[in-house]
């Protein structure tokens, strides 16, 4: 079979590095490499994919069905794959072969094309945050922890480079300097330690055998919950920009979610505007200034 990556991915990884590298040029020998060596039947290239890796439907020898997934050093799979050790299949996709070959992972074959997306939105936000409420573990103590980065270190890098690409546009500089006042204002506060999904939404929720929704796709970082939460108050960040009422709806819905899982509901409010207001530079860097547009407006409504 001819392992194709999706253009989402190529183009998701040209973004993330756009001097360029040549995994994607290794990518459909490594694919054929770790089928053969698992002896796997493979259905399908999960389309249109992720945006880190390469996610193919399979199934092992006995007939079971999994995902084998391949990804890149700078996507961090090791750390991937040492958070789905630790939660050990508490409402996360379960790791079927917890040491391989690096950048390879085989796990528990969830339903791909059924998230919580799919549910209405008040009912999707409910469960995505049961979900997420599950992996907030305490980090690991073994060798795994030194994997796992801080929420200081990663937003450390991200203010750096949204200090660099601010621009000229006065609008877009205030909301960058907001985003990075909130940040020094939030990390000086003593640090709460659990480990976090890193880049937890609804379409990484996705309908499961064992238990109904399971979380697949982290990023995994260690922090304050608050942080990992203000991913999902922009879900469907598009509908909240075309509603009457989308402002009102947002502080409603960073209320309602701080409040159910007992998180600091100004913490979770300054999160969210870091957390978007990176994505949108970061949106425009790239060359997304439809994405960008969304994302700053929402940032300023916080």
């Amino acid at each position: 079979m001819a392992f194709e990556p999706p253009q989402r991915l190529v183009r998701a990884l040209g973004e993330t590095a756009p001097d360029g590298d040549d995994w994607l040029e290794k990518l459909p020998a490594a694919a054929r490499q770790a089928v053969a060596l698992r002896e796997l039947s493979v259905e399908r290239v999960q389309m249109p994919g992720g945006r880190s890796s390469l996610v193919v439907l399979v199934r092992r020898p006995d007939g079971t069905p999994a995902v084998l997934k391949l990804a890149p050093p700078r996507a961090r799979p090791e750390a991937e794959r040492a958070a789905l050790v630790h939660w050990a299949g508490r409402g996360a996709v379960q790791l079927l072969e917890p040491f391989t070959a690096e950048g390879v992972l085989l796990l528990e074959r969830l339903h791909p094309d059924v998230s919580v997306r799919s549910l209405p939105e008040a009912k999707a936000l409910l469960e995505a945050a049961g979900t997420l409420r599950r992996l907030w573990l305490e980090p690991p103590a073994d060798e795994h922890a030194h994997v796992f980065e801080t929420v200081a270190e990663r937003t450390g890098r991200q203010a750096e480079a949204m200090r660099a690409s601010a621009g000229a546009d006065a609008e877009v500089a205030a909301l960058v300097d907001a985003a990075l006042a909130a940040r020094e204002e939030l990390l000086a506060a003593p640090p709460e330690h659990r480990l976090l999904h890193g880049t937890f939404r609804q379409s990484k929720v996705l309908a499961g055998e064992r238990t109904p929704w399971l979380a697949v796709g982290p990023d995994p970082v260690v922090g304050e919950c608050a942080f990992d939460l203000a991913r999902l108050v922009r879900d469907r960040v598009e509908d909240l920009i075309a509603s009457p009422s989308g402002a009102a709806t947002t502080r409603r819905r960073v209320k309602r979610l701080a409040e159910s899982l007992d998180v600091d509901q100004e913490r979770l409010r300054g999160w969210t505007l870091f957390r978007a207001v990176e994505s949108g530079v970061r949106a425009l860097r790239v060359g997304r200034p439809k994405d960008a547009e969304l994302l700053l407006e929402f940032a300023g409504w916080l």
